[in-house]
């Protein structure tokens, strides 16, 4: 996949790969348009990122005139919060490079994938803890994202829990009882949470679909803007949900979730579309 932009962040001791796609402008439209930006965060238990979590969703936004970047976030057996400070970096680097893409500063969202969601959520809950600022070198609300966006997310390290996704996130620390409060992120929305757009499938027997519900009333309880769709059927990681990314599908064809596509587009641009 070649990238607009490629660059390597690093992030206390690692280094890891971001890029993104830059959508054109025209001069009979707005050579100036400054577009939305998203940071894609793929799924995959956090010991590996799913390709089909990457470019198909990238490729979808990009349509949309939306700016999709994909960040290579640090999985095991690197632990918490190592990959949360990356994303939280990639906010911030985006940030201070937004004229330079013709990206909207004020616009950057972070949009994860089951693991990845958890990620993002993370990403919304605990970008303006102390611990978190400290080991970021205190850059304030330069790494808040503006919006999240979950997809088939993982929350819970309680009764609902993904418990590989909590093994690999927690390393040697997964039985500490405070350590898993942390992650468990329907306990960390707090004042700062950024507007949340978030679907899941009820049939999704890798990932219970209680993870999102639980966030979901976390994020109402604080009276944050919420945005919730449940699909009725549907397996645990579709991606774009039609034939880009699963197997099985002709050219065309797609499951009933596929509007989430749409749906989501329309709340990364604020255009309140459904």
């Amino acid at each position: 996949m070649k990238y607009d932009v490629e660059i390597q962040l690093r992030v206390k001791h690692r280094q890891v790969d971001f890029g993104g796609f830059l959508p054109g402008n025209w001069e009979e439209i707005d050579p100036n348009r400054k577009h939305p930006a998203v940071i894609l965060l793929a799924g995959g238990a956090y010991w590996r990122r799913s390709s089909r979590e990457k470019e198909p969703v990238a490729l979808k936004l990009l349509g949309y005139g939306i700016s999709p970047w994909i960040l290579e976030y640090s999985v095991a057996p690197e632990t918490f919060p190592q990959s949360l400070c990356e994303v939280l970096t990639a906010v911030e680097w985006l940030r201070e490079h937004s004229d330079e893409y013709g990206i909207d500063g004020e616009n950057i969202s972070v949009c994860g994938f089951s693991a990845g969601g958890h990620l993002a959520a993370s990403a919304g809950c605990l970008w303006d803890r102390d611990f978190i600022q400290e080991m970021l070198g205190d850059p304030g609300v330069l790494v808040r994202p503006d919006k999240v966006a979950l997809c088939y997310p993982v929350i819970t390290a309680g009764p609902y829990a993904h418990q590989e996704s909590i093994r690999c996130l927690l390393g040697d620390k997964a039985e500490d009882e405070t350590c898993r409060r942390l992650v468990s992120l329907e306990h960390q929305v707090g004042a700062g949470m950024p507007p949340v757009f978030l679907w899941h499938t009820a049939e999704d027997a890798s990932v219970p679909v209680q993870n999102s519900l639980l966030f979901a009333m976390a994020v109402a309880a604080q009276g944050k803007e919420l945005e919730l769709h449940i699909y009725p059927h549907g397996r645990h990681g579709l991606s774009t949900g039609d034939f880009t990314a699963n197997a099985g599908l002709e050219p065309g064809d797609a499951y009933g979730c596929a509007g989430w596509v749409e749906k989501a587009a329309a709340f990364f641009c604020g255009t309140g579309k459904k």
